[in-house]
Order: structure tokens, then C-alpha cells, then sequence
């Protein structure tokens, strides 16, 4: 194995260990019980953002991806999930602030417990990367954050799966039929 790929899975393995996520249970009850889910992120943690986004609609959930044009509006009661490894990315905090004003439930995930966005929520998760990285020719920039949480909120589709009484094969049924 490459030294950068056994370096960001221990860091990944590590970084759920010591990461406090007693709040997984409630996260998923938010998921469960909203009528519309929400998710927004912006670069890689966007594309993380996505990635979970895409697994809950294959689940048959209403889930939408905050910034796209055909996104209805976030209304009360709606769960909102913002990701951010800083939790100072200005548009993330907006986002937050905003949809926190119209009553809906907001969920942060990020590396920063207290940063801004992290007090802009109502459930936090703090995945706790390496902020010292010394060695960050080997996961440059936020490499580690966004595949901790790329991996924390992969994880969590087998219990949400369990929840649902959901199969593999009803999934596939909603999968995308790309052309």
C-alpha cells in the first residue's frame, strides 16, 4: 500500500475513534422524521454532501441539495445539513443562519466544534482531523476531513437501511439509469 493511503485510513480510523458521535442516533431520527432533508456544502465537502444526498434519495427519501435551481424552499421542520471542515466558510454560516430563522433543524458537520457554523446549529458533529497535520504531503488541504466524513456519513446508510426495513435491492430500483 501507497505511504499516503495507509497514512489517511489510519487517520480516517483515528479521527472516528476520537470524534464524539453520540449524536448519530438523534442525526438519523432528523432524517427519518422530516418531511424534506437538505444538504449544502461548497467544493469537496459539497461533493460529500452530494455523495450522502444521492444514497438517501436511493432510499426513497425527499432529500435536496441547497443551491441547485430546482431546490424547493426549506420550510419549519425541515432537517438541514450543512458540511464544513472549518465551519467558517461564509455561504455554509448564511445557509445556516437563514434556514435556522425559518425554523427548520440544522446539522453541522465539521472539524471546528467552535466555529461559527458550529453555534449557527442545532446538532453538531465534530470530526475531529488532525489539525497539525505535519505530514500534509500526503493529504493535502482537507483531505482528511472530507473523507472522514465521506466514510461517517457512508456508514450511516446501513442503519438508516435497518430503520427503513430497506434493502440493497429496493435501492437499486431508484439508482439513476445514466445515458
Amino acid at each position: 500500500m501507497e505511504e499516503s493511503e495507509e497514512y489517511i485510513i489510519n487517520k480516517i480510523k483515528e479521527t472516528l475513534e476520537s470524534s464524539n458521535l453520540e449524536n448519530r442516533s438523534e442525526f438519523i431520527d432528523y432524517i427519518l422524521n422530516s418531511k424534506k432533508v437538505f444538504i449544502y456544502g461548497v467544493g469537496r465537502s459539497g461533493l460529500v454532501a452530494k455523495a450522502f444526498a444521492i444514497r438517501l434519495v436511493q432510499l426513497g427519501l425527499k432529500v435536496f441539495f441547497i443551491g441547485e435551481t430546482i431546490t424547493p424552499i426549506v420550510e419549519p421542520n425541515d432537517f438541514v445539513i450543512v458540511i464544513s471542515k472549518t465551519g467558517e466558510t461564509m455561504s455554509a454560516i448564511q445557509t445556516a443562519n437563514i434556514v435556522g430563522r425559518v425554523g427548520a433543524t440544522v446539522a453541522v458537520i465539521t472539524a471546528k466544534g467552535s466555529s461559527k457554523l458550529a453555534h449557527a446549529s442545532n446538532l453538531l458533529i465534530t470530526l475531529k482531523t488532525d489539525s497539525n497535520n505535519t505530514i500534509s504531503e500526503l493529504a493535502p488541504l482537507g483531505t482528511l476531513f472530507e473523507d472522514t466524513a465521506l466514510i461517517f456519513l457512508d456508514g450511516m446508510i446501513s442503519d438508516i437501511m435497518k430503520r427503513m426495513g430497506e434493502t440493497e435491492k429496493n435501492m437499486r430500483t431508484r439508482h439513476a439509469i445514466w445515458v
